[in-house]
């Protein structure tokens, strides 16, 4: 399976830790930058490039990292077919790939621990989209991109 990551510059040192995390776990990961801690960066050219690198196939899920998450999760949900949500633990993490199907987790380098990341994003990777009820409103979801 293929994870893309992005991150700004606030994110560069987590994004740099979940690399080497999902990599020991088996996982392909492809590195969207930004590529250090000190060269100011924006927001919405690293979520918009994992978001464009999932719905594109190029990978099958995303991880993008900002200072807050709240900035990186509002440009890769600009991208039409991505569901990202904004993370802050394990229970989080699995309710948002289970209930929403989310396919790009977003998280806040100044506000996640390095363990409790992983925690989550091992939460995320593990749960199984939902069935039932949850395909309604994810298709309710889909029309949304369709208005845009």
């Amino acid at each position: 399976m293929k994870i893309a990551l992005g991150a700004d510059h606030a994110g560069y040192e987590l994004k740099e830790l979940l690399i080497t995390t999902l990599q020991e776990w088996g996982y392909e990961v492809i590195d969207l930058g930004t590529h250090d801690a000190t060269t100011s960066v924006d927001y919405p050219d690293f979520g918009s490039a994992v978001g464009h690198s999932v719905v594109s196939g190029e990978a099958d899920l995303g991880v993008a990292i900002c200072g807050s998450g709240i900035g990186i999760s509002i440009a890769a949900n600009k991208v039409p077919g991505v569901r990202a949500a904004l993370v802050h633990d394990a229970t989080s993490a699995r309710l948002a790939r289970e209930h929403n199907h989310a396919n790009v987790v977003c998280m806040g380098a100044r506000l996640i621990g390095l363990a409790v990341a992983k925690d989550a994003l091992a939460a995320w990777l593990g749960a199984e989209p939902g069935e039932g009820q949850h395909l309604t409103r994810i298709e309710k979801l889909s029309q949304l991109d369709q208005r845009a």
